[in-house]
């Protein structure tokens, strides 16, 4: 950030009075501005053993595996933004269900929140965000092919959890490792790392 929203003019990053982080403030007004981290959403749409999947037609990752999600819109809940995700990026109407994932990602500053949800029906397609949708079962998923750390992470979960018909919320973070090389580790709150 180099200017303020609210007056346009230049912002320095330095540590406000009361408080114990850098934060851009403005020069002149001295308006601070705070940075919080985005919050995605999304769902793990189900019918019957079939997880519905994106194939990214944008970038980051384009090309790639992924669950209908994105970031949250103002005015929204969190189970309308996972719901609209879904109706975006697969043309799919859900039934949105219970949180089943809360993963924070503070190498990129996002909270991911996945909702586990019904396919209403089997009307789906391809949305602008998207090249293909598919629904896999779980030796279908093309899991070198997934775009995000944090979705391989939920499905194999969920899959796991699938098997024993208890869903409980699963919450953790994914961390990225230092180095050229995208290497993640998870660490998983409710479970043992996986």
């Amino acid at each position: 950030m180099n200017y303020c929203s609210h007056c346009g003019e230049a912002v320095t990053l330095r540590v406000p009075d009361g408080d114990n982080l850098p934060r851009h403030i403005c020069d002149a007004c001295g308006t601070v501005h705070y940075q919080n981290p985005k919050i995605v959403v999304g769902c793990i749409p189900g019918w019957g053993d079939h997880v519905l999947l994106c194939k990214r037609a944008i970038e980051p990752r384009y090309g790639l595996w992924t669950l209908p999600a994105g970031f949250m819109e103002n005015g929204e809940t969190v189970q309308q933004g996972a719901a609209r995700e879904t109706l975006e990026e697969a043309r799919a109407q859900v039934t949105v269900g219970d949180l089943y994932a809360l993963f924070n990602l503070p190498h990129i500053n996002q909270v991911y929140m996945l909702f586990r949800a019904r396919l209403e029906s089997l009307d789906f397609g391809p949305g602008a965000e998207s090249l293909e949708v598919e629904l896999m079962r779980e030796h279908q998923i093309p899991w070198d092919d997934i775009a995000f750390p944090v979705i391989g992470e939920s499905l194999r979960l969920y899959y796991r959890d699938r098997g024993t018909g208890r869903f409980p919320l699963r919450t953790g973070a994914i961390e990225r490792l230092p180095g050229p090389e995208r290497r993640y580790r998870t660490l998983v709150d409710n479970d043992r790392a996986i």
